[in-house]
């Protein structure tokens, strides 16, 4: 089936500042659908973070969770899922505590010790004691374990570190590496990409997406840029992702989804 697809990166994107579904684009969002766009959630969120958001739990649409690492149909049926091999979350995590940076890390059980969104409002000494007496180890005693994705944070005083963590990281080829936000680098399996998710989602549907049209606002959306027919970054975005955009829309204050899907994209 041909069908035309609007890809949507969630936080600093669909998701306004307090973290939500703004009334104006959960509307357009069902106009789209309606229309026979098929609307894809495509984050770096866990799905259990995806679905908190009250809005998109009622949306219908399916969700690319992770950077691709699991791709779960619109009645919530995991589809897909990718992991980091035990050996490497070993050799990896040694890397990174030499480098003093914090970490997190996305399992089949939950995050540990939590997930992004679980570092909202905590004071940087609040997060250097988080992860410091944190004990990492224990999570490989855990039954079944699957490791999707691990996310290395430094405090926004300390940027200049990331370029580290990455070229520290660099020689493992099983992996790859994005960025969410400036001050932080998420590591997933070499299969999880934003991009892949997409095409893989239309291939086990039998989809051929005629038009790709992908929003995002950080360096982890640009995978999805690059296989899209045009990409739209937010006004919130950084300078290095709104000059690889094909388009510069409003912030995710300012209903910048809606904005762009109108007036200039023009789908509806």
């Amino acid at each position: 089936m041909c069908v035309k697809c609007v890809a949507l990166d969630l936080d600093g994107t669909l998701l306004n500042s307090e973290h939500e579904v703004s009334a104006e684009n959960e509307k357009t969002i069902r106009k789209l659908q309606e229309q026979g766009v098929e609307v894809i959630l495509n984050t770096g969120r866990a799905y259990a973070d995806v679905v908190k958001v009250n809005a998109i739990r009622e949306l219908n649409c399916p969700i690319l969770t992770l950077n691709g690492s699991a791709l779960y149909g619109k009645d919530g049926t995991l589809l897909y899922e990718t992991t980091i091999p035990v050996p490497v979350y070993k050799q990896m995590l040694t890397e990174l505590r030499k480098l003093s940076v914090g970490i997190l890390v996305y399992t089949n059980h939950g995050g540990f010790p939590c997930t992004l969104p679980g570092l909202r409002g905590k004071s940087d000494e609040e997060l250097k004691e988080l992860f410091l007496t944190y004990d990492y180890d224990h999570i490989l005693q855990i039954e079944d374990l699957k490791i999707f994705k691990c996310i290395a944070v430094v405090s926004y005083e300390e940027l200049e570190r990331i370029q580290t963590v990455k070229e520290q990281l660099s020689h493992f080829e099983e992996l790859t590496l994005a960025s969410s936000f400036p001050n932080n680098v998420e590591i997933m399996s070499k299969e999880a990409h934003k991009g892949k998710a997409i095409q893989r989602y239309a291939l086990m549907h039998n989809h051929v997406f005629s038009e790709i049209y992908a929003f995002g606002d950080g360096g982890n959306d640009l995978p999805m840029f690059e296989i899209s027919t045009a990409s739209i970054a937010m006004e919130n975005a950084p300078d290095e992702v709104k000059k690889k955009a094909t388009y510069v829309t409003k912030s995710n204050d300012e209903d910048g989804v809606s904005h762009a899907v109108y007036h200039i994209l023009k789908l509806l």
